[in-house]
């Protein structure tokens, strides 16, 4: 590592829940990837079955000298059924907190990465005006198993969330099918950019008042430069992608930035 860097800095890896933990099958994109024909044409299967094995991947991480994990909660593991909750489910992941303290990795928790349970898309997922209540419900499921987590990430790139919620509306149409699957996606969805904002205040509300921990959320940006004349364009499109998120987050602990191209 730098040897520049201030003590209490951060150097870690991140993981989604659906990507490695294998068979999340209350999911809803475990249906994407299962449906006729799959949306999502890479199907996520049994991962690399970190649901089992993440002591193992903890251990990799402490021995490669890194000092954090980014690592999420699978609401669709949580709460597989509507208003049912899994207590084994939240003790894993409580475990997984423990274990990744033991190791001398700080937790840095994500609540909700891309996956919900497929209950949750059945009723509209992120266009429904319900969806506030069904993740602030979560949230507050969730929230006494997190008590010494320093760092909390409501929502993963919610501007990704929203553009798949709109995507997802065409589902039914073939093109869009095939559209999606080769990354070719709408704008981001403007209701589901309001509810998802909603969500994130209210989820951050729940958190304060019961942890300690840093609050925020994260945000796909892109490393777009204007060509000359091109200025307009860009600030349109910074005003679809980015600037209602990192709106949201003024008043937030932190904001995390992802930035792919």
């Amino acid at each position: 590592m730098n040897s520049t860097l201030p003590a209490e800095f951060l150097w870690g890896a991140a993981t989604s829940p659906h990507q490695i933990e294998g068979n999340n099958i209350a999911s809803d994109w475990w249906a994407l990837e299962n449906g006729d024909p799959p949306v999502v044409p890479e199907r996520s299967g049994d991962g690399v079955d970190s649901y089992h094995r993440y002591p193992e991947d903890m251990a990799l991480l402490a021995g490669a000298g890194l000092n954090a994990y980014r690592f999420g909660v699978e609401w669709a593991r949580i709460e597989p059924e509507h208003g049912q909750v899994s207590r084994a489910a939240l003790a894993h992941y409580r475990r997984m907190i423990d274990t990744a303290l033991e190791s001398g990795l700080t937790p840095v928790l994500t609540l909700h990465h891309f996956t919900g349970p497929r209950w949750f898309a059945g009723l509209g997922g992120w266009t429904s005006p319900h969806a506030v209540g069904h993740f602030a419900r979560f949230v507050s499921t969730v929230v006494p198993i997190l008590g010494d987590v320093p760092w909390i990430c409501t929502i993963n790139e919610p501007n990704m969330v929203a553009t798949m919620a709109g995507a997802q509306r065409a589902i039914p149409d073939a093109e869009a099918v095939r559209a999606f699957a080769t990354g070719a996606l709408p704008d981001p969805d403007p209701a589901a950019t309001r509810i998802l904002v909603e969500a994130h205040h209210i989820a951050t509300e729940i958190l304060k008042a019961e942890t300690d921990a840093a609050v925020g959320w994260s945000v796909a940006q892109q490393s777009f430069v204007a060509a000359p004349g091109c200025e307009d364009q860009l600030a349109q499109a910074n005003r679809l992608w980015e600037d209602p998120y990192l709106e949201a987050a003024r008043d937030d602990d932190f904001i995390g930035t992802q930035a792919y191209t």
